[in-house]
């Protein structure tokens, strides 16, 4: 069963997908937002190609736990989603992916451009993998 994970930004939206045992991610794609409509299209074409069974939506906390307003937006996001897909979709702690992610890619020695063309799909990968870690810790 393949799960897509999504890194849900106001200007991209950084897409990975498992392996279809579930165990590791990959970064697919990186969506360049147009519209909420346009953005469930696309993402409708790659739950298709990919087979997708499920979704999970990177949650914006801060740092002590509290939610601001862009968690409120991803909630919403998430809430289309599951709707216009039909699919179950599951909200997980983003905190400090992005930096994850941009401190992976600086390690791989990319240029600052190479970074800025990858790094939502290296941080909806870290979403999708913490995901589907604690998933198979809780044995579901």
């Amino acid at each position: 069963m393949r799960i897509m994970g999504l890194d849900v930004g106001s200007k991209t939206i950084g897409v990975a997908v498992s392996d279809p045992l579930g165990w590791t991610a990959q970064g697919v794609t990186t969506i360049r937002r147009k519209s909420t409509a346009a953005d469930v299209e696309t993402l409708k074409q790659l739950v298709a190609r990919y087979g997708v069974e499920e979704v999970v939506v990177g949650l914006p906390r801060n740092m002590n736990g509290t939610f601001g307003p862009r968690a409120g937006e991803a909630r919403a996001f998430a809430a289309r989603l599951e709707a216009d897909l039909g699919l179950p979709v599951h909200l997980y702690d983003e905190r400090l992916t992005t930096v994850a992610a941009d401190k992976i890619l600086l390690e791989a020695d990319l240029s600052r451009r190479r970074r800025r063309a990858v790094v939502d799909q290296v941080a909806a990968s870290i979403i999708l993998q913490g995901y589907l870690d604690r998933r198979g810790q809780n044995g579901v």
